[in-house]
């Protein structure tokens, strides 16, 4: 019998994280594959004094790792696991300037970005002359986000010079960066799911309290049947960037679509709830086609 580990982050516990690992260990089981959900608390690899990697995983035939936590992912697959999705995968979403960097040159619509500056400490004062720049270049309002960020956590609207200081000091020691406010798609996005490089469905979020469109934070979700740029975008963001899975988020401009971000990891309960679709079903298969051509 095959065994799969699905491992979750070691600290996040909410209902969904735990939910999105219990649907999967369902629906492996379902197709007579033993899964066992591992939180990544206990230091599954370390390095040795001899440079080898030592891992305390064993027994399993390939890892779905829910985290994104890069160094054990990359530990995991020097170590010779099979991961779904890889640490290059996870690596280039996790951080949302490598996102557009990685994807730069493809084609792919995006909002105009400009990468923060580093500060190495919070002594150091904010340069007003290259927040002029900021300013100039993108025009208010302006989104402030943390490269990092997850779950419309660390995003910031500028409406005015002030606000822009106050959010540049908030991120001045964190990666960072500004982008052009797409104002027709304030309190408002598409999810498309993206499974082995092919779009499988899509909905869209609306929120009437908040600029974000995070399920989350308030906004709700409704079925949406996504025209063939935004499938196209959704789709060739995935393949370029390496994913076996991901929720591309996208943006409604005035005259097309934005790639906003690409999650590694995104959740499924919403879109099953939204549409209908098994999402955690159409992922497994997928994996178990993969390990079967012996990947």
């Amino acid at each position: 019998m095959q065994k799969a580990a699905i491992i979750i982050n070691a600290y996040l516990r909410p209902k969904n994280v735990i939910r999105q690992a219990g649907r999967l260990k369902d629906e492996f089981e379902k197709r007579g594959v033993s899964a066992d959900i591992i939180q990544n608390n206990s230091f599954l690899c370390h390095l040795e004094e001899d440079g080898e990697v030592s891992v305390k995983l064993a027994g399993y035939d390939f890892v779905v790792y829910l985290d994104k936590d890069k160094y054990t992912a990359r530990l995991l697959e020097k170590a010779g696991f099979c991961l779904f999705n890889r640490y290059d995968a996870i690596e280039k979403c996790d951080d949302k300037v490598t996102t557009a960097i990685f994807l730069a040159g493809s084609g792919i619509p995006v909002p105009k970005t400009l990468p923060g500056l580093l500060s190495y400490s919070e002594e150091d004062e904010i340069s007003e002359k290259s927040l002029k720049i900021v300013e100039e270049e993108l025009g208010y309002p302006i989104i402030i986000k943390g490269s990092y960020g997850s779950m419309g956590r660390e995003v910031d609207k500028a409406d005015n010079f002030e606000e822009l200081f106050r959010a540049a000091k908030k991120y001045q020691l964190k990666p960072h960066l500004f982008q052009r406010f797409v104002s027709e798609s304030s309190g408002r996005d598409i999810r498309v799911a993206v499974i082995g490089g092919k779009a499988i469905r899509a909905m869209e979020r609306r929120s009437d309290i908040d600029y974000r469109s995070n399920i989350g934070l308030g906004a709700e979700g409704v079925p949406f049947d996504p025209p063939a740029e935004v499938v196209e975008i959704a789709e060739k963001a995935a393949v370029i960037l390496g994913l076996d899975y991901c929720g591309a988020d996208i943006l409604f401009g005035r005259h097309g679509y934005y790639l906003t971000e690409v999650n590694s990891n995104a959740f499924f309960f919403f879109f099953y709830k939204v549409t209908g679709c098994n999402i955690a079903a159409e992922y497994v298969d997928h994996i178990l086609s993969e390990v079967g051509k012996g990947r």
